[in-house]
């Protein structure tokens, strides 16, 4: 196993030389497994190499445990805040998600940020980064689930869809298994290729995959092989969510006939590749309903329904409720908070730039 390029032969703390201070700091909703393989890369590679190479302290907004799916809890070792000084932030969460002093904690992550050496975004933790004017003029991993409406919402941000980023100062990736890729790939960088070998042998990882390679559309995989040509398909359709592309269309840019291409939908997702395609359509407009201030005539539109009247009733069709009922359902819930994800002027008082 061999990990490609880029890297130094190693520029981290060697015997007696002070470790790198990283600060995780952890965004609810969050998973164990998406800390656990943060910290399992940093503890590793301390274990491994016999030194203390990075020395790490978990953040909670407010200082208090963070509690996983399950109820299982993470202790933090400090309250995020300015007084934070590292040389390795890291900021990871599920989901885009606002707490009760979400504007304080952007205020202190641009201030921190902006001091910082180094800034990486992991997962969801990309979109709080962004909110805090942190990735202007970088080039940023999102997701593939928000890929759409991140480019949208940051149009200073160079967005990608690799499975990580490291772009000078700042670095975001993906979130899922990408995220031992990342980090495997900033140890490398730091402490030399060897090192994040022997790593990636003790967790048995057979292969790593560099940043450039590309983030692979769910559901692609049925029990048994991939199909490359369903999954140019998907592609196609995740990057056309506005101007729709038709089936014909589709078949022929991915070298097929229309037949072969419903019969691979049929085959591994179940659904003819129209259906499939609205229903990707109206899941991306349920999110954007729910997590961005956007009139329902604004979002028909990007995504793709000609008219607001359309999409009404087709999303009624797939999800029982009117787009406006899905909105209004959401607040409520929410206990009347304003969706996610809101224009970052509105939320900073400035357009898209640090406060």
């Amino acid at each position: 196993m061999s990990i490609s390029a880029s890297v130094n032969p190693g520029s981290g703390p060697g015997p007696g030389a002070k470790p790198l201070k990283v600060a995780v700091v952890v965004l609810p909703p969050c998973s164990m497994s998406g800390v656990g393989m943060i910290l399992d890369s940093l503890r590793l590679a301390n274990e491994i190499d016999g030194h203390a190479l990075y020395d790490w302290q978990i953040c909670s907004w407010d200082g208090r445990p963070l509690t996983f799916a399950g109820g299982a809890q993470l202790h933090a070792d400090t309250a995020f805040g300015d007084a934070i000084s590292c040389d390795w932030l890291i900021v990871v969460s599920e989901r885009y998600q606002q707490f009760a002093d979400y504007r304080l904690f952007l205020q202190s992550l641009a201030r921190v940020g902006s001091r910082t050496p180094r800034v990486t975004g992991i997962h969801h933790g990309v979109w709080w980064l962004a909110m805090a004017g942190q990735l202007s003029a970088y080039r940023v991993a999102v997701n593939w689930e928000t890929y759409q409406q991140f480019a949208e919402e940051f149009e200073r941000s160079i967005v990608t869809q690799q499975i990580f980023e490291i772009d000078r100062d700042r670095s975001t990736c993906t979130g899922g298994q990408a995220t031992v890729d990342f980090m495997l790939a900033m140890i490398a960088r730091d402490q030399g290729a060897d090192l994040a070998e022997r790593i990636a042998d003790s967790l048995g990882i057979g292969v790593l995959r560099s940043g450039e390679e590309r983030q692979r559309i769910p559901f692609v995989t049925a029990p048994g092989e991939r199909h490359p040509k369903l999954n140019d398909a998907l592609q196609l359709m995740e990057a056309n969510i506005e101007d729709p592309l038709a089936t014909d269309e589709i078949a022929g840019l991915v070298g097929i006939s229309r037949r072969q291409l419903e019969r691979l939908f049929r085959q591994y997702l179940g659904a003819m590749p129209s259906k499939y395609y609205v229903n990707l359509r109206l899941t991306k407009a349920r999110t954007q309903l729910q997590r961005t201030s956007k009139s329902v005539v604004q979002i028909s539109l990007a995504c793709g329904f000609a008219s607001a009247a359309h999409f009404s009733n087709a999303y009624r069709d797939r999800f029982g409720v009117t787009p406006r009922e899905e909105r209004r359902n959401w607040i409520e819930k929410h206990s009347g908070q304003a969706p996610d994800e809101p224009r970052g002027g509105a939320l900073l008082g400035s357009s898209r730039e640090p406060v």
